[in-house]
């Protein structure tokens, strides 16, 4: 009772996540530049702490961009005519996403400007010879992808139902990913047999129809396929 009541709220959070970016345009661009940016830092081969930066500040953005939306919210519905106040109020909090966003501007000048311009040759050797980052810029994209997908279609919630299958597509990014580092037949059989269950799990219990998790699983395998020959 306790995990469903859990996985019922990280859904509902999710879903807050997903209504900001689907309604607000700002929020948008911010999300779209928040994952160009953790790519590109992934890419540059930025340290632990480097990466731990950047993803602060990105997620202060994004947090201050949500607030900012549900004061904007609260207010429509509190006072929907025009009111001096609740004018200030929306400057103010419209003026916090402009601070934070000015602040992420000076960090990743900080962080970026050090390696821009940068070589793209060393870059490179180094993505390819660490599995790591290939997986991590595989399954952020996989996982981006079928979330911009639910988006698209309106069906179903962020983790539960709709086009395509996120579970499916994941963990078939995640056999794709195996299949790719290991020669051993042994390891890519029984990974298989997992993202397959995992498959089936989802068409049994009726959240997804056969082809939501056919086209899941096509584009965990296809995305991540595309990851590893680019960077390897």
């Amino acid at each position: 009772m306790q995990l469903q009541k859990f996985i019922q709220s990280f859904n509902a959070a999710v879903e807050g996540f997903i209504y900001v970016l689907r309604t607000e345009r700002n929020m948008r661009t911010h999300f779209l530049a928040a994952m160009f940016f953790i790519l590109l830092g992934i890419y540059l081969c930025f340290s632990y702490i480097e990466i731990l930066i950047l993803t602060i500040t990105i997620t202060l953005v994004l947090v201050v961009e949500m607030i900012n939306t549900a004061v904007e919210l609260t207010i429509d519905m509190i006072r929907p005519e025009l009111h001096p106040i609740a004018r200030v109020i929306k400057d103010v909090s419209a003026g916090a996403v402009l601070l934070a966003s000015i602040n992420a501007i000076i960090v990743g000048y900080a962080l970026f400007s050090r390696r821009i311009p940068f070589d793209i040759g060393p870059e490179m050797v180094n993505i390819r010879q660490s599995p790591w980052h290939i997986t991590f810029i595989a399954i952020i994209l996989v996982f981006g992808l079928s979330i911009i997908g639910k988006l698209i279609f309106h069906k179903g919630t962020p983790l539960r139902g709709g086009m395509p299958s996120g579970h499916a597509a994941v963990a078939f990014a995640i056999w794709t990913v195996i299949a790719f580092m290991t020669t051993k037949s042994i390891v890519i059989i029984l990974s298989f047999v997992m993202a397959f269950l995992i498959a089936r799990h989802r068409v049994k219990d009726a959240v997804h129809t056969v082809w939501e998790v056919v086209a899941g699983a096509i584009l965990g395998v296809l995305v991540t396929t595309l990851i590893f020959q680019i960077f390897r």
